[in-house]
């Protein structure tokens, strides 16, 4: 198998070219708000809203067979967005919300996959995706469902920023913390939701969160976060399909195609890693919205005085 056949001709095949619109779609969703999940330090929270989906998955399937996979997904990850919000409002750890979400919801969807007489297969399935069987009438609402998560995420987008860093000065502009937080935490829902339907639950994580920290290596201007990460999220996720076309036709080896697709995700993070490193361009303190950049003291932090700037300027417009 020739590369260009490997890159370009593989996605002529119908299965192949389906896979490859929704994850272009999902991976460049999830690269864009994945930045503000690596800003706010909310790595742990959408580990949290992965295990939420897992049982929504298994009771829509349990219902309504492959068709119901999507909306129960929704219905569960959203529900998890609320609860983990309202713990984290009501005073409760961040920490101890998440595990508590996390544990009880993984274990209602282990209980009803296992009622299954196909269990071991539909575990599997849940567990690590079906990127190349993904049926026709289900891409529409996948694209749906991600494009749904860029709009809310795209419509709040300074806000988002001014309170990833300075939640103080966000309360005091106006900006209500609780809208926010619902509006981020149901945008990560719905990604997870998109992902857990196509490379499944476990590897939903490399999706949100490496995009965001390949971004965060390659540029320290707030606004070049966004498209960073979003080129890498598709040109990984393009390659990450054609490798494992490759793999599995060219070479004759049976793997997953989801499993590449991450593989090549975090390959890449470690090749912009040490070529950062090589370069001296690792910045480091510039992780999360409660550590600042280690910057003179004459001088404000790029990031977060462009982010201070913009939603000003946003505050000033209303």
């Amino acid at each position: 198998m020739s590369l260009t056949d490997a890159l370009f001709g593989a996605f002529a095949i119908p299965f192949m070219g389906r896979a490859l619109l929704v994850m272009l779609v999902l991976a460049v969703v999830a690269g864009f708000v994945g930045v503000l999940v690596n800003l706010r330090g909310l790595e742990f929270i959408s580990d949290g809203l992965t295990h939420a989906v897992f049982p929504g998955l298994a009771i829509g399937l349990a219902i309504g067979g492959s068709a119901g996979l999507l909306p129960g997904a929704a219905i569960a990850a959203l529900a998890g967005a609320l609860a983990l919000t309202w713990l984290d409002r009501a005073g409760i750890t961040s920490d101890a919300a998440i595990a508590i979400v996390l544990t009880a919801t993984f274990s209602v969807g282990v209980i009803v996959v296992s009622r299954s007489d196909d269990y071991a297969g539909e575990l599997e399935a849940l567990l690590f995706g079906r990127v190349l069987t993904i049926p026709p009438d289900e891409v529409l609402p996948l694209v749906a469902v991600s494009l749904i998560a860029l709009v809310m995420v795209l419509v709040t987008l300074k806000q988002q920023l001014y309170r990833a860093f300075d939640a103080k000065g966000s309360r005091a502009a106006g900006d209500s913390a609780l809208v926010l937080d619902l509006v981020l935490n149901s945008a990560i829902a719905l990604v997870v939701v998109a992902a857990a339907s196509t490379i499944g639950t476990l590897l939903v994580l490399a999706l949100l969160i490496v995009p965001g920290a390949v971004a965060r290596l390659t540029t320290a201007r707030l606004w070049w976060l966004f498209p960073a990460a979003a080129v890498f999220a598709a040109v990984a996720a393009w390659l990450g399909l054609a490798l494992g076309f490759a793999i599995s036709v060219g070479a004759g080896v049976d793997v997953p195609a989801g499993s590449t697709v991450v593989a090549v995700f975090v390959l890449g993070y470690a090749l912009v890693l040490l070529v950062s490193t090589a370069f001296g361009r690792s910045r480091r303190g510039t992780r999360g919205p409660g550590l600042e950049t280690r910057a003179p003291s004459s001088a404000a932090p790029r990031p977060a005085a462009e982010a201070a700037a913009a939603t000003r300027a946003a505050g000033e417009g209303r």
